[in-house]
């Protein structure tokens, strides 16, 4: 095949990868939105049917939940997720994306049809060979899976939700991802232990199935350098927003994608013809897959950086990384940076012109970012608009800025100097039960407990889409008492705060334990955000939710809300 097909193949591949790199996160949270009715337990917890939005609420319409139902705060109770960041399946196309990836990558391409050849002629027949692809392609599923499986044992489900929040491990995993991309970027390559590939190369040479299987082993130590940054970013994907069987499944994928095209070519060897040949298309993806990988790991930092009050790590200083790394990308794609290993670019082909265009608009998209633009098609990367230093349409004031907080008992909130980065333009947020409790009961007003966390990608999302509607602004500023339960703080409690869960037997140090614990042991969910609507003693008045970006549906909620309010306000 020509180079000019070639490079057309390589831009197709470029533009479905950085495409569902950039957007897949959105609709997972979509999709998981969709499905927190079927998520939540409601065990313990008795709810009349309410009609959100209606202009008149009848009395029996009103929900009455206590939070200290017996069945709700039992030891024994199975606490369910109320929305699910990402689902098995979700997680196999991920992991089958990333599979394809690693397909065209320059370790494992130019093998295909060698590969293939050698089955075809040393099989002997048309037959033996299918069959002998197939116990390949098998082997290869097998070993990756098995790889999942390790991981799967080792961690644990519990230990893969608390990976999410752990400052330890999202730091681990930022530099993990960084070099990653920066091998990927060609300056050196990731190998395992090249005795280790001999030993494997060796005893393919049995034959029989077992030969067959050591040969699918050679394979996956020696594509290790292009398929090791992949691998290791699905299973930080897998680990730290999946189920338990989130790294099996995403290995599954991952391997499928290795596997099948083996198969199918073993089936069809005329196929092979229609390959692009091998050359620096090839070094190109993976360069492109750098990038991507370094942007990616600023996420798990900028989590860190918050949750430890480092307060370096501002939304500025993260647009200005992701702006200069997409530049960067933007070079490369038009040939005018090269990195070791990329062969000269001798012309630009038209869909490589039209992706460079799509790299370059989306870096000027961020950059109006800098100045305060919400920025609603990243939101969830980003990190929260108040730490941004400079937002031109305050007239340059920081996006922290609060309203005017209606004269109440309480004179000063308890933990607010720790939340500062996560305040809300315009809105007068709490941070501790008691007091809001205490506010509600003086102002008149249900309260609105927003169980958050700064890992909370789909948190930010909820801010920045829905939040900032004018509408739903209106009513969180003057109908509710605001109160944010973050549920990640490392921040330790006193000492004489300090205590054993009788929910799970943990003991409760630090702030986010609290509210965590508080979280999982009073509605049975232990996922954010999770919105749930209080009177003035604490019970629960219409059926909380988990994301939904729908801001009619949030306003309808919050309406509900105030109605069922009206009914029992609990200051009685």
């Amino acid at each position: 095949m020509s180079i000019k097909y070639s490079r057309l193949f390589f831009v197709v591949i470029i533009a479905l990868i950085a495409g569902l790199s950039f957007f897949m996160p959105a609709a997972h949270a979509k999709a998981a939105a969709f499905q927190n009715a079927d998520t939540v337990s409601t065990e313990g917890i008795e709810f009349t049917d309410v009609e959100p939005a209606k202009p008149q609420v009848k009395a029996a319409d009103t929900a009455v939940v206590k939070p200290s139902a017996p069945k709700a705060a039992s030891t024994n109770t199975a606490v369910k997720p109320a929305e699910k960041p990402k689902t098995l399946w979700q997680i196999f196309i991920e992991g089958f994306l990333g599979g394809f990836a690693a397909l065209i990558m320059p370790c494992i391409y130019p093998l295909l049809p060698l590969t293939v050849s050698f089955f075809t002629k040393k099989a002997g027949s048309r037959s033996k060979g299918i069959m002998h692809s197939l116990i390949y392609g098998i082997s290869i599923i097998v070993i990756y899976v098995a790889l999942g499986l390790i991981i799967t044992i080792i961690f644990g489900s519990d230990a893969l939700n608390e990976l999410a929040t752990s400052g330890i491990f999202n730091l681990f995993f930022f530099l993990l991802l960084v070099v990653f991309g920066i091998s990927f970027l060609g300056a050196f390559e990731l190998q395992l232990p090249s005795s280790l590939a001999n030993k494997l190369d060796a005893n393919s040479d049995k034959g029989g199935i077992a030969g067959i299987f050591f040969m699918a082993a050679t394979l996956a130590v020696v594509s290790f350098s292009c398929t090791g940054p992949i691998i290791g970013y699905l299973l930080v994907e897998a680990t730290s927003k999946g189920e338990r069987l989130a790294p099996i499944m995403g290995m599954l994928g991952f391997s499928s994608a290795l596997a099948i095209p083996f198969t199918i070519f073993a089936l069809f060897p005329s196929l092979l013809k229609s390959l692009p040949k091998s050359g620096g298309w090839l070094n190109s993806v993976k360069v492109v897959l750098g990038f991507l990988e370094l942007a990616f790991a600023l996420k798990f930092l900028s989590g860190v950086d918050l949750a430890y009050h480092w307060n370096w790590f501002d939304r500025e200083v993260f647009l200005s990384l992701w702006i200069a790394l997409g530049l960067l990308m933007f070079l490369y794609l038009i040939g005018k940076i090269k990195f070791s290993h990329d062969s000269d670019l001798p012309y630009l082909s038209v869909p490589r012109t039209f992706i460079a265009i799509g790299v370059l608009a989306f870096t000027i998209y961020m950059i109006p970012g800098l100045w305060g633009a919400p920025l609603k098609v990243i939101s969830g990367f980003l990190p929260p608009p108040a730490t941004q230093d400079f937002v031109l349409s305050n007239g340059g004031t920081s996006g922290n800025q609060v309203a005017q907080a209606p004269a109440v008992s309480v004179k000063q909130k308890k933990y607010e100097d720790l939340f500062a980065r996560g305040k809300h333009a315009g809105l007068n947020e709490w941070y501790d039960m008691e007091q809001a409790l205490q506010v509600s009961k003086e102002l008149n007003k249900p309260i609105l407990i927003d169980f958050t966390g700064w890992f909370c990608a789909n948190c930010r999302k909820m801010e920045n889409e829905v939040w900032s509607d004018p509408q739903v602004h209106k009513r969180l500023a003057e109908d509710y008492i605001l109160l944010e339960l973050y549920v990640d703080e490392k921040a330790e409690l006193p000492k004489n705060e300090q205590h054993v869960s009788d929910f799970s037997g943990k003991t409760i140090k630090t702030i986010g334990n609290k509210w965590s614990d508080y979280e999982a042991s009073k509605f049975n969910v232990n996922s954010q955000p999770y919105y749930v609507i209080v009177n003035a003693k604490g019970d629960v008045l219409v059926p909380p939710q988990g994301a939904n970006y729908n801001v009619n549906n949030y306003i309808e909620f919050l309406d509900s809300g105030k109605a069922a309010y009206e009914k029992n306000n609990g200051r009685d």
